[in-house]
């Protein structure tokens, strides 16, 4: 999750939502990922957390950068897909407390080499 450098919960090594419930969040509207929207809102409901809701999430440099150079601090939760950019003036810190159960599809039968790969590693991690 991403909150302003300069705010003081960037000083926590990890965050929890309920630290995090007077701060705008900034969320994708429900349309454009409704599984993750209604994840992040049902963990702050079941934190005791209903942060107001902050400008939309637009893809993750703007937000990153909005968040580092708006005047009023907010914050937002993504997932990592390739590796997180540098973005100054933003805190980068995990959310404590919160899971997310991934599945993986795959045709019957036994699997490839790629797909043994990937089974090996996540196994091992």
């Amino acid at each position: 999750m991403a909150v302003p450098a300069n705010h003081p919960l960037a000083a926590e090594p990890a965050l929890r939502l309920d630290q995090l419930a007077s701060l705008p969040l900034r969320l994708a509207p429900r349309e454009n990922n409704a599984p993750f929207h209604d994840l992040i809102l049902g963990a702050c409901r079941a934190a005791g957390a209903v942060p107001p809701p902050g400008p939309p999430f637009t893809g993750l440099q703007a937000t990153l950068t909005a968040i580092g150079t708006a005047p009023a601090a907010s914050w937002t939760v993504f997932y990592e897909v390739r590796g997180l950019p540098p973005v100054p003036r933003v805190a980068l810190r995990p959310l404590a407390g919160l899971d997310v159960t991934t599945y993986l599809a795959a045709r019957p039968g036994p699997p490839g080499p790629a797909l043994r790969h990937l089974l090996r590693s996540l196994h091992d991690a």
